[in-house]
Protein backbone atom coordinates (compact mmCIF):
# COMPACT_ATOMS: atom_id res chain seq x y z
CA UNK A 1 0.00 0.00 0.00
CA UNK A 2 1.26 3.28 -0.72
CA UNK A 3 0.11 6.62 0.36
CA UNK A 4 0.79 9.87 -1.39
CA UNK A 5 0.88 13.39 0.68
CA UNK A 6 1.93 16.39 -1.20
CA UNK A 7 5.46 17.87 0.17
CA UNK A 8 5.88 21.24 1.88
CA UNK A 9 10.02 20.94 1.79
CA UNK A 10 10.57 21.68 -2.37
CA UNK A 11 8.91 24.14 -4.59
CA UNK A 12 8.11 21.48 -7.19
CA UNK A 13 5.21 20.56 -5.37
CA UNK A 14 2.97 19.07 -8.31
CA UNK A 15 5.81 16.02 -8.53
CA UNK A 16 7.56 15.59 -5.18
CA UNK A 17 5.69 13.91 -2.83
CA UNK A 18 5.82 11.77 0.74
CA UNK A 19 5.50 8.25 -0.11
CA UNK A 20 4.77 6.28 3.00
CA UNK A 21 5.11 2.40 2.06
CA UNK A 22 4.71 -0.71 4.38
CA UNK A 23 7.90 -2.80 3.26
CA UNK A 24 7.44 -6.70 4.62
CA UNK A 25 10.67 -6.26 6.99
CA UNK A 26 11.07 -8.03 10.00
CA UNK A 27 9.46 -4.93 12.10
CA UNK A 28 6.69 -4.24 9.36
CA UNK A 29 7.75 -0.62 9.90
CA UNK A 30 6.30 1.98 7.25
CA UNK A 31 9.31 3.58 5.30
CA UNK A 32 9.20 6.96 4.24
CA UNK A 33 10.01 8.16 0.91
CA UNK A 34 10.70 11.62 1.17
CA UNK A 35 12.49 14.89 -1.08
CA UNK A 36 16.02 15.08 -0.34
CA UNK A 37 17.24 18.03 1.90
CA UNK A 38 20.18 19.69 2.13
CA UNK A 39 20.63 18.46 5.79
CA UNK A 40 20.68 14.71 4.23
CA UNK A 41 24.72 15.25 2.79
CA UNK A 42 25.28 14.60 6.91
CA UNK A 43 23.42 11.81 6.85
CA UNK A 44 24.10 9.42 4.18
CA UNK A 45 27.59 8.10 4.69
CA UNK A 46 26.03 4.39 5.35
CA UNK A 47 24.55 4.41 1.99
CA UNK A 48 27.65 5.25 0.21
CA UNK A 49 29.60 3.08 1.33
CA UNK A 50 28.76 0.37 -0.61
CA UNK A 51 32.23 0.60 -3.36
CA UNK A 52 29.55 0.27 -6.30
CA UNK A 53 28.11 3.71 -5.31
CA UNK A 54 29.52 6.11 -7.15
CA UNK A 55 29.74 9.13 -4.89
CA UNK A 56 30.32 12.57 -6.02
CA UNK A 57 31.52 16.18 -3.99
CA UNK A 58 28.90 18.12 -2.22
CA UNK A 59 28.55 20.74 -5.49
CA UNK A 60 27.23 17.98 -7.32
CA UNK A 61 24.71 16.96 -4.74
CA UNK A 62 23.88 20.34 -4.32
CA UNK A 63 23.48 21.05 -8.21
CA UNK A 64 21.34 18.30 -8.43
CA UNK A 65 19.22 19.39 -5.77
CA UNK A 66 18.54 22.95 -6.76
CA UNK A 67 17.89 22.11 -10.71
CA UNK A 68 16.14 19.00 -10.36
CA UNK A 69 14.84 18.51 -6.54
CA UNK A 70 11.52 16.64 -8.27
CA UNK A 71 14.70 13.77 -8.94
CA UNK A 72 16.19 13.71 -5.69
CA UNK A 73 14.91 11.33 -3.10
CA UNK A 74 15.47 9.70 0.31
CA UNK A 75 13.81 6.70 1.72
CA UNK A 76 14.26 6.99 5.63
CA UNK A 77 12.81 4.57 8.41
CA UNK A 78 10.91 5.18 11.25
CA UNK A 79 13.95 6.03 13.06
CA UNK A 80 15.32 8.84 11.15
CA UNK A 81 17.87 6.49 9.30
CA UNK A 82 18.52 7.31 5.57
CA UNK A 83 18.05 3.59 3.82
CA UNK A 84 18.41 4.96 0.44
CA UNK A 85 17.99 7.54 -1.89
CA UNK A 86 17.85 8.16 -5.64
CA UNK A 87 18.73 10.98 -7.80
CA UNK A 88 18.37 12.34 -11.72
CA UNK A 89 17.44 14.54 -14.21
CA UNK A 90 15.67 15.21 -17.59
CA UNK A 91 17.40 16.34 -20.45
CA UNK A 92 17.96 15.72 -24.41
CA UNK A 93 21.22 14.73 -25.80
CA UNK A 94 21.91 17.47 -28.33
CA UNK A 95 18.46 19.38 -27.84
CA UNK A 96 16.40 16.59 -29.90
CA UNK A 97 13.27 16.65 -28.72
CA UNK A 98 13.10 12.86 -29.74
CA UNK A 99 15.70 12.08 -27.26
CA UNK A 100 13.77 13.89 -24.03
CA UNK A 101 14.79 11.29 -20.90
CA UNK A 102 14.77 10.83 -17.35
CA UNK A 103 18.00 9.74 -16.44
CA UNK A 104 19.17 8.16 -13.25
CA UNK A 105 22.10 9.52 -12.05
CA UNK A 106 22.93 8.01 -8.92
CA UNK A 107 20.72 5.18 -6.59
CA UNK A 108 21.85 2.98 -4.09
CA UNK A 109 20.58 1.57 -0.54
CA UNK A 110 21.84 0.74 2.39
CA UNK A 111 23.02 -3.12 2.73
CA UNK A 112 20.73 -3.70 6.06
CA UNK A 113 17.99 -2.87 3.82
CA UNK A 114 18.23 -4.66 0.76
CA UNK A 115 15.77 -7.12 -0.97
CA UNK A 116 12.94 -4.98 0.29
CA UNK A 117 12.17 -3.75 -2.85
CA UNK A 118 13.34 -0.62 -1.86
CA UNK A 119 15.17 0.37 -5.34
CA UNK A 120 12.30 -0.95 -7.35
CA UNK A 121 10.26 1.73 -5.30
CA UNK A 122 12.94 4.14 -6.02
CA UNK A 123 13.10 3.72 -9.94
CA UNK A 124 9.23 3.56 -9.91
CA UNK A 125 9.28 6.80 -8.39
CA UNK A 126 11.55 8.53 -10.90
CA UNK A 127 9.52 7.27 -13.90
CA UNK A 128 6.52 8.96 -12.54
CA UNK A 129 8.27 11.76 -12.40
CA UNK A 130 9.74 11.10 -16.12
CA UNK A 131 6.16 10.31 -17.32
CA UNK A 132 4.56 13.66 -15.84
CA UNK A 133 7.51 15.52 -17.34
CA UNK A 134 6.85 13.75 -21.30
CA UNK A 135 9.87 12.37 -21.31
CA UNK A 136 10.11 9.08 -24.09
CA UNK A 137 11.91 7.22 -21.64
CA UNK A 138 14.33 6.65 -18.74
CA UNK A 139 18.13 5.42 -19.01
CA UNK A 140 20.91 4.84 -16.88
CA UNK A 141 24.73 3.50 -16.88
CA UNK A 142 26.03 0.74 -14.97
CA UNK A 143 28.74 -1.30 -14.52
CA UNK A 144 29.37 -4.49 -16.49
CA UNK A 145 30.74 -6.23 -13.64
CA UNK A 146 27.59 -5.36 -11.48
CA UNK A 147 25.70 -8.62 -12.85
CA UNK A 148 23.15 -7.87 -9.46
CA UNK A 149 22.62 -4.29 -10.38
CA UNK A 150 22.23 -5.39 -14.32
CA UNK A 151 19.71 -8.58 -13.39
CA UNK A 152 17.39 -6.03 -11.08
CA UNK A 153 17.58 -3.59 -14.50
CA UNK A 154 16.23 -6.33 -16.13
CA UNK A 155 14.03 -7.44 -13.95
CA UNK A 156 12.46 -3.95 -13.97
CA UNK A 157 12.18 -4.04 -17.90
CA UNK A 158 15.60 -1.83 -18.91
CA UNK A 159 17.11 -2.95 -21.46
CA UNK A 160 20.69 -2.69 -22.79
CA UNK A 161 20.79 0.02 -25.53
CA UNK A 162 25.08 -0.18 -25.64
CA UNK A 163 28.22 -0.66 -24.44
CA UNK A 164 30.36 2.40 -23.56
CA UNK A 165 34.05 1.82 -23.15
CA UNK A 166 35.87 3.11 -20.45
CA UNK A 167 32.93 4.65 -19.26
CA UNK A 168 34.21 4.24 -14.97
CA UNK A 169 37.95 5.43 -14.68
CA UNK A 170 39.95 3.04 -12.56
CA UNK A 171 42.41 1.51 -11.56
CA UNK A 172 41.54 -0.12 -13.71
CA UNK A 173 38.89 1.55 -16.18
CA UNK A 174 35.59 -0.57 -16.82
CA UNK A 175 33.05 -0.05 -19.57
CA UNK A 176 29.37 0.93 -18.79
CA UNK A 177 25.88 -1.03 -19.79
CA UNK A 178 23.71 2.16 -21.25
CA UNK A 179 20.56 0.36 -20.31
CA UNK A 180 16.64 2.09 -21.50
CA UNK A 181 13.48 0.94 -20.45
CA UNK A 182 11.02 2.84 -22.73
CA UNK A 183 7.64 5.46 -21.08
CA UNK A 184 4.22 5.87 -22.15
CA UNK A 185 5.37 8.35 -24.86
CA UNK A 186 7.24 5.71 -27.11
CA UNK A 187 4.50 3.32 -27.79
CA UNK A 188 6.92 1.77 -30.36
CA UNK A 189 9.68 1.13 -28.31
CA UNK A 190 12.28 2.78 -30.20
CA UNK A 191 14.12 4.03 -28.05
CA UNK A 192 15.08 0.69 -26.81
CA UNK A 193 16.30 -0.54 -30.13
CA UNK A 194 20.25 -1.84 -29.37
CA UNK A 195 23.03 0.99 -30.25
CA UNK A 196 26.77 -0.06 -32.08
CA UNK A 197 27.86 3.78 -32.06
CA UNK A 198 30.22 4.00 -29.15
CA UNK A 199 30.91 7.87 -30.14
CA UNK A 200 27.33 8.77 -29.45
CA UNK A 201 27.69 12.03 -27.54
CA UNK A 202 26.69 11.27 -23.66
CA UNK A 203 25.15 13.03 -20.94
CA UNK A 204 27.17 15.31 -18.28
CA UNK A 205 27.02 11.82 -15.74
Amino acid sequence: EILKIPATCTPISWVSVFVIVNFAHPVGAMTTLRPFCCDDLFRYNNVNLDPLTETYNTAFYLMYLSKWPEYFQVAESPSGKIMGYIMGKSEARGNNPLDWHGHVTAISVADEYRRLGLAATLMNFLEEVSEQKKCFFVDLFVRVSNKVAVIMYQALGYVIYRQITDYYTGPPDEDAYDMRRALSRDKDKLSEMPCDDPDLPLEDT
